[in-house]
């Protein structure tokens, strides 16, 4: 993900000048609990609008203003680039994860998506 040039606290300030579509993923990516990950597929999925690629655009445009590390790519595998920072976040959230085996390149661990995955269950109010 490339990060955007805007500071993270300056979302607000810029909403106006983000694309609709951008707000919604944005927001999605917000509500989205700490612990928990969304696949760019599921976000497409819960806003019935664009796909995993439009998402993914979005988040490497916008987000760094959002919890960016709570999008992920389906198989689990850390963003290329950004895996160490992300790796931080998710420790420190309790996010699940599977550790690597010895034999992985660099020993990083994946996202264990059947218990990391987040549905928007309950918590989903003021889903569209």
């Amino acid at each position: 993900m490339s990060e955007p040039s805007l500071p993270e606290d300056t979302r607000e300030g810029y909403a106006d000048a983000l694309p609709e579509y951008a707000e919604r993923v944005l927001e999605v990516a917000e509500r989205i609990p700490p612990g928990r990950v969304m696949t760019y597929g599921d976000v497409a999925e819960w806003l019935e609008e664009g796909g995993p690629r439009q998402v993914g655009r979005v988040m490497a445009l916008y987000g760094s203003a959002v919890p960016w590390w709570r999008v992920v790519r389906s198989d689990g595998v850390l963003l290329p680039g950004h895996e160490l920072r992300a790796l931080g976040h998710y420790r420190t959230e309790g996010t699940p994860l599977k550790e690597a085996s010895r034999a992985a390149e660099g020993h990083l661990p994946r996202l264990d998506m059947k218990r990391a995955r987040w549905d928007g269950g309950a918590d989903a109010e003021g889903h569209t």
